[in-house]
Order: C-alpha cells, then structure tokens, then sequence
C-alpha cells in the first residue's frame, strides 16, 4: 500500500488560511504563518506544505 505525497502550493504572502480544501471533509480553518529563515510551513491537519515563491529551492 502506497501513501499519498501531501499536497504542497506555491503562495506568494506569508500568512495564509488552510481549511483542508474539501468542503465539509477538509477541516476547521487555521492561519499559518510562514517563517522567513524557513520560507515553508506545514499545515498540522492535512500536512499541505505551503512555500513561499521564490523560496521553492528552501522547500
């Protein structure tokens, strides 16, 4: 049995808004704040990766 990559999305600010992106199956809306030393951050429910453009190669 093979488990699914999670997603990861290309953004261009730093604060974004997860919410699973499935409706009533994803899950309850967070902001996350991505931290420029990182240039990425994970979603703690659906493990979506969100970098920050430019910063693909820090990811």
């Amino acid at each position: 049995m093979t488990i699914e990559a999670p997603e990861t999305k290309i953004v261009e600010k730093s604060r974004i808004a997860c919410d699973g992106g499935e409706g009533a199956l994803g899950h309850p809306r967070v902001w996350l704040q991505i931290p420029e030393e990182l240039g990425w951050v994970e979603c703690p429910y659906c493990d979506c990766k969100y970098v920050l453009k430019g910063r693909e190669a820090a990811a």
